[in-house]
């Protein structure tokens, strides 16, 4: 490999170390796989799509830490969230795979800008969706809940960015009391509808392997070493870091197509 290749292989490897810090911290880690796939001559489509198989691994982890709540949970409950969030996971991946990537490529900075507005306004959106909350129970919610969960489902085997803001404030909305449950539940679907969309990616031939495994690898890593540095670093900071660098991605985004 040539320097430039090295600078490639540096810039993709850096990014997914960062990127599993961030998702063990504050989130927001598509944030940088994303654009450094791009970055190393990815076409965007299949950069969404190996960014996607890059972080998945962190859904694992996220809902093995919330296994004693979902053992708790009524078994039905949980097949029927699972269920729904892997046919909008699939919906959402089989709709990027039928995108035009000059539509896609149209798109990525409003996706960006979307997912950075999501991120940033997470807090208040919490708040809203608690003073919103529905009164049915956790485990109820009707339609709405489902037709809800589907929706957002959808949007993250799409593109995933700002996906887990997205399920906390529905299933607030939707009645659902314990923010631990909120989480277990959020995890959960993130799970199965990234492995379903990643599987989708796979299928329709997608995902950028060499670059897609060694940045899982390196995801992971991050992971565990952001498990420990969260108790270290100020949230706040880590929030305001990951909202400038989507707010950074967005602009830089929108003047390549200018």
């Amino acid at each position: 490999m040539d320097m430039h290749e090295w600078g490639q292989w540096a810039l993709l490897m850096v990014s997914a170390f960062g990127a599993g810090v961030l998702n063990a911290v504050a989130g927001g880690g598509s944030f940088l796989t994303f654009p450094a796939l791009v970055a190393a001559g990815i076409p965007p489509i299949a950069a969404n799509a190996t960014s996607a198989l890059a972080v998945s691994p962190g859904y694992l982890g996220s809902t093995l830490g919330f296994r004693k709540e979902l053992a708790a949970m009524d078994p039905r409950v949980l097949w029927r969230e699972a269920a729904i969030a892997a046919a909008g996971g699939v919906a959402g991946a089989l709709l990027l795979l039928v995108t035009p990537a000059k539509v896609f490529s149209g798109v990525v900075p409003w996706l960006l800008l979307f997912a950075t507005a999501l991120f940033a306004l997470g807090p208040a959106i919490a708040r809203w969706a608690n003073a919103h909350r529905g009164g049915q129970g956790g485990q109820r919610g009707g339609s709405a809940r489902g037709i809800g969960l589907l929706l957002v489902s959808v949007y993250g085997g799409y593109f995933n960015g700002g996906l887990g803001i997205l399920l906390m404030a529905l299933y607030t909305v939707v009645g659902e009391s314990e923010l631990s449950r909120v989480n277990a539940l959020k995890n959960l679907c993130s799970l199965v509808l990234s492995l379903l969309s990643v599987a989708t990616f796979v299928a329709g031939g997608l995902i950028a392997w060499p670059q897609g495994l060694a940045m899982m690898l390196a995801c992971t890593l991050g992971g565990y070493w952001g498990a420990h540095w969260s108790r270290l670093l100020p949230a706040p900071w880590l929030r305001r870091g990951v909202i400038g660098i989507g707010l950074a991605m967005t602009v830089a985004f929108f003047l390549k197509q200018a």
